[in-house]
Parts: structure tokens; C-alpha cells; sequence
């Protein structure tokens, strides 16, 4: 979705929107307030604030700790991603020295048999009672120094040949020494590779931990909320979230301003998404394939009323952004998920699942679409001038 040249400012805009929005630290079970305090509150209007801002603070800190635990899943997922295909190349490499160290091996041995059977005819050669006196034999004169002659070229062969096996055997000796040093990088990369797993595997689960909790706890401090104000919990997260989209929405203003300013300055663009690589799913996760998100989008469009050559830009925007894969990861910028937001937990906004559900990726997608470029056509012609969005 960035531009590899803006990935600092788009760091800033993620910490500044975690410290307005997202920001804060995870409160202690004893800082939460209980039902109790929360009538005692009732009765005093300071009292009343007072409760209503410690609830919006510990909805800030949970949102911004399931948001630091979500990143930091996809972050070891990738490192597993890179780790295995380390492992992969590491294994090929091997694989395949291995096998020139063998076939080597094979040609030494095969021109050692050929070089021993020069030799035994070398022997019956000279063996054939041809001796010295031939030499004064007219008739046996010519046959003798022809056969001499053979002999020597024999000689001459076979000596190539030895040497021929000599090399082929250090060849193979070179080698096998070598694939035996690619067999201990591969080994090593094994280990490397399954730390990196069970480190994926350990960040995942304690991302869907806080998650889970954080949709608990949320129930209870969006009940009190709205007990406090008079309203109703549903109404009170619609608020907050609208709150978020807000800031986000002022954040990516701030960003179009900024980044309009450095192309006046400097042409030069760096370069769209390519797809990326793919973070490996959260072990159970059930990832929707790109017909599938593609088809959700095209209902999204039709609902806001974008006609037909505006899913046409939106397919071509996010082919060559993510390829309409939910795991979609820039190994450059850190960008995330179908639409490439940048942190992928921006798209908390639009559903905790964010990091798995095709639905929730669109949602978050379109909507920045939207408010950055005013439709999918607008955010494809900016990435066609610039090469991102």
C-alpha cells in the first residue's frame, strides 16, 4: 500500500495513531472497575467522568495490546516463512552437491575399470611371443614394431586415463566434503526453522489469548459505559469505533498532504506491493482464497454503489498489491493482509479477526480507500502514477 520511501513516515503515523488511539499499557485485573463502583459513580458527576475516562483508557489499552500482539504474530510468522525457506534452499543446495559428489564418484570408478582394462591388454599385448629376436626376422620385423607402437599409445592412454580418475576421485572428495558442510547449514537451519515455529506458534496463541479477553473484558467496560451515560453498550462501541475511524482518517489526510508535497519535490516513485510473501496461517485458521475475497469485495462495492469498472480497478489495485491473499506480507515495509495496511493491525478497527478473515481486511480496505481516494478507479490511478496507494 506504501511506497518503500515512505515507510518512516507511515511509522510515525502508526505510532502517533497508537499513542492517540491505540495507545497504552494492559491495566492489572485490580484496575478494572466493578459494577459497584460503577452505581457509586452514578450519583456524583465528577465521580461519573472519572469512571467514564478510566473505562476509556482501559478500552484504549486493550485494543492497543491485542493490536502490539497481533503485529508481533504476523512478524513471527514471517520469520517462520523466511526461516523455512532457508531451510528449503539449504536442503536443495545439499540435495543437489550430493549428487554431483556421487555421480564424480561413479565417473572415477568407471574410468578406473577402463584403466584396468587397458592394462590387461596392454599385458596380452606384449605377452604374445613377439620377443627381441623378431627384430631380426624380416617376416616378424613389421608385426613386432607395429604392435610396439600400439603398445606405447596404449601406455600413453591409460596413463591419461589414471590421471583422469585421479581428478575425478578429488572432484568427488571435494564435493562429498561439501555436502557435508551444506548438510550441517541445513541441520542448523532445521533447528532455526522450528524455533522460529514454535515461536509463531507461542506469539499466535497468546494474540488470540488477548483477543479473547479483550472481547470479554470489552463486553463488560462497554456495559458499564453505557450504564454510566445512559445509553446502550451497542451504541457506545458504534461511538468508539467511529472515534478510531476518525483518527485514522485524519492520520491518512495528513499522510496524502505529506506525500503529495514529496512527489511535487521528487518524481521519483519507489515501487508498489508485488504480492509479497505469504506469513504462514495461524495453525486451525481457515484462510478464504482470493476468488473468495474477490467476490465478497464485488458485494461490498455493489452496497456502497461503486458500479462495475470500479471493481475492475480494485481487482487490478489489489492483484498487484497482496494477489487478494489474506497473509499477503512486503518483506520491505511490513504491510499486511489483502489491502497491505500498514501496521496490519490498523484492520483492528474493523474486526479483531483481522489478521485471518478476507471480510474484515476488505471492510478495512475499502474504507481507506474511500476516505483516502474516493473510490477503488481514484486509489488505481494513483498507484498506476506512482506505483502504490
Amino acid at each position: 500500500m506504501r511506497r518503500p520511501g515512505g515507510l518512516w513516515a507511515a511509522i510515525a503515523i502508526s505510532a502517533a495513531l497508537a499513542t492517540t488511539i491505540l495507545g497504552g499499557s494492559p491495566a492489572l485485573a485490580e484496575d478494572y472497575p466493578s459494577w459497584s463502583d460503577v452505581e457509586a459513580a452514578k450519583g456524583d458527576e465528577t465521580a461519573k467522568q472519572a469512571e467514564v475516562d478510566r473505562i476509556s483508557t482501559l478500552l484504549t489499552g486493550l485494543e492497543a495490546r491485542a493490536a502490539e500482539l497481533g503485529d508481533a504474530a504476523v512478524q513471527k510468522g514471517a520469520e517462520y516463512g523466511q526461516a523455512q525457506a532457508d531451510l528449503q534452499r539449504a536442503s536443495t543446495r545439499a540435495d543437489t552437491i550430493q549428487q554431483q559428489a556421487d555421480a564424480a564418484d561413479a565417473a572415477a570408478e568407471t574410468t578406473t575399470q577402463q584403466v584396468g582394462r587397458l592394462a590387461a591388454q596392454i599385458y596380452r599385448s606384449g605377452g604374445d611371443g613377439l620377443g627381441l629376436d623378431a627384430l631380426f626376422d624380416e617376416d616378424q620385423a613389421d608385426a613386432l614394431l607395429y604392435r610396439l607402437g600400439a603398445m606405447s599409445k596404449l601406455t600413453e592412454q591409460a596413463g591419461s586415463m589414471q590421471e583422469q580418475a585421479e581428478a575425478q576421485k578429488n572432484t568427488a572428495s571435494l564435493l562429498s566434503e561439501q555436502a557435508g558442510i551444506e548438510r550441517t547449514e541445513r541441520d542448523r537451519l532445521a533447528a532455526e526453522a522450528q524455533k522460529r515455529l514454535d515461536e509463531a506458534r507461542a506469539a499466535q496463541e497468546a494474540a488470540d489469548a488477548e483477543v479473547e479477553q479483550q472481547k470479554q473484558l470489552s463486553e463488560t467496560l462497554y456495559a458499564q459505559l453505557a450504564s454510566l451515560k445512559d445509553t446502550t453498550a451497542q451504541l457506545e462501541e458504534s461511538y468508539r469505533q467511529g472515534q478510531i475511524a476518525a483518527e485514522q482518517y485524519r492520520q491518512q489526510q495528513e499522510a496524502a498532504a505529506r506525500d503529495a508535497a514529496a512527489e511535487s519535490d521528487d518524481d521519483d516513485s519507489s515501487g508498489g506491493g508485488d504480492g509479497g510473501g505469504l506469513v504462514p496461517p495461524p495453525p486451525g485458521a481457515v484462510i478464504a482464497d482470493p476468488a473468495t475475497a474477490k467476490a465478497y469485495a464485488q458485494e461490498q462495492l455493489n452496497a456502497r454503489g461503486w458500479g462495475g469498472n470500479e471493481f475492475n480497478c480494485l481487482v487490478a489495485l489489489w492483484n498487484r498489491e497482496s494477489g487478494w491473499r489474506v497473509t499477503a506480507r512486503n518483506p520491505s515495509s511490513g504491510a499486511y493482509g489483502i489491502p497491505q495496511s500498514l501496521p496490519g493491525s490498523k484492520m483492528a478497527s474493523a474486526g479483531a479477526d483481522w489478521q485471518t478473515n478476507a471480510a474484515t481486511q476488505v471492510n478495512w480496505g475499502l474504507g481507506y480507500i474511500a476516505a483516502r481516494y474516493g473510490s477503488p478507479c481514484g486509489a488505481w490511478a494513483h498507484s498506476q502514477n506512482v506505483g502504490w496507494y
